[in-house]
């Protein structure tokens, strides 16, 4: 990111540092993350340490320091799903793409992000893409379903 677009958004909010949570969403809008480089100039320009922006900018689950995947791949690893095989979902899509859960495919396609619960316990296991609900999911119906995706892709 540019520094002319770092200043013009901390001068948005008048380098008041009570503000430093809008700056930082206003930051990640442009990118979709906020990168350590962003950060370090950030601190500069504010004349803060840089642990405080850290502070703040891993505290709240909103904020992403790593590019996320163009497909959202939220799994639920809650009870329910748990003892209905969300581990083994996990497993074979962390496998087959080469990503640990929270991390992002190296083609920046898929972004696997565990959950504690999604509140459809009934229909466990529960893995949601972009949004849309995927119920009583088997690890190889997952695959089938990132498969899908991805193939569409290369259209």
């Amino acid at each position: 990111m540019s520094k002319e677009l770092i200043d013009k958004v901390i001068g948005r909010y008048k380098r008041d540092m009570g503000m430093l949570i809008p700056m930082l969403q206003d930051l990640q809008s442009e990118y979709g993350y906020l990168s350590a480089e962003d950060l370090r100039e950030m601190s500069e320009m504010l004349k803060v340490p840089l642990t405080q922006i850290y502070h703040v900018a891993t505290f709240y689950k909103a904020f992403r320091l790593a590019p996320k995947g163009q497909h959202e791949v939220t799994l639920c690893m809650g009870t329910v799903c748990y003892l209905k095989g969300a581990d083994k979902i996990s497993n074979l899509i962390c496998e087959e793409y080469g990503i640990e859960p929270g991390g992002t495919t190296t083609d920046r396609l898929f972004t696997l992000q565990p959950v504690n619960c999604v509140g459809a316990c009934a229909l466990a296991p529960v893995m949601i893409v972009d949004g849309k609900y995927y119920d009583g999911v088997t690890p190889e119906g997952a695959l089938e379903i990132l498969t899908g995706l991805k193939s569409e892709e290369s259209k």
